[in-house]
């Protein structure tokens, strides 16, 4: 169900590029906390991707830190 990554995959074959097997689009969103700790941070983390950043029906969400 990822409409743009369909309408990108007509585009590239319209392009003279067939070869592309699969396309897909991703969001990415960085949380940066000031004086959490690491564990705080991501409970805060999973929170803001439950309750604002995604739909678990349609999207497959990863949280991780950033390697420093």
């Amino acid at each position: 169900m990822d409409a743009e990554a369909e309408s990108i995959e007509k585009s590239l074959v319209l392009l003279g590029i067939p070869s592309v097997r699969h396309v897909t689009t991703a969001r990415i969103y960085d949380l940066e906390f000031a004086d959490v700790p690491a564990a705080e941070a991501r409970r805060l983390a999973d929170r803001a991707v439950e309750r604002l950043l995604a739909n678990p029906v349609i999207h497959r969400v990863s949280v991780r830190p950033l390697s420093a």
